[in-house]
């Protein structure tokens, strides 16, 4: 695809702008691109920019502390984590304790949660979900039971021996 403005050059640069629900697309090559100035080449992709870019809608960019807050710091390096949300780094592998309490919003916002579930093998998808099931409804079966429900007991007491079953024909 050659530039749409100039008609000379391989468009490199595909630039799309949304403003009041109106989208523009705009192929240009790399001249025509900073002459208009859409995009600036000189600022090198930076890692640190990129999470710090991921932190700061959890944070804030301009929070105002008060005076007494205790800064939260590693045992192990001794890093803020005020130096994490800047530098976009943990200083050591006890960082990641240390900071635990505030990572976990990130986390949930990032994956959706904060535990780590895996994915499920195609051939034994099946199998592994109905353990899954089985162990959530094993849950809720003692929960029934300790809150004395014990007709919802019984259904849920079904549930688990119907699955089981399934299990074990397969």
């Amino acid at each position: 695809m050659l530039c749409e403005n100039c008609g000379k050059r391989p468009a490199t640069v595909h630039y799309t702008q949304i403003i009041n629900g109106v989208k523009t697309e705009m192929h240009l090559c790399e001249v025509c691109a900073k002459q208009k100035g859409t995009i600036e080449f000189d600022t090198p992709f930076s890692v640190t920019n990129f999470l710090a870019g991921i932190l700061e809608p959890a944070f804030g960019s301009q929070v105002i502390k008060p005076s007494f807050e205790i800064q939260i710091t590693c045992k192990g390096c001794g890093m803020t984590f005020e130096e994490f949300k800047r530098t976009g780094r943990f200083g050591c592998a006890m960082c990641y304790n240390s900071f635990s309490e505030k990572l976990y919003p990130i986390f949930r916002r990032i994956h959706g949660n904060t535990k780590h579930v895996g994915k499920i093998p195609t051939k034994m998808g099946e199998n592994i979900a109905i353990k899954r099931e089985i162990d959530k409804l094993k849950i809720e079966l003692n929960i029934a039971i300790k809150n004395e429900e014990f007709e919802k007991a019984a259904e849920i007491r079904d549930k688990i021996r119907e699955l089981e079953k399934k299990l074990a024909r397969e």
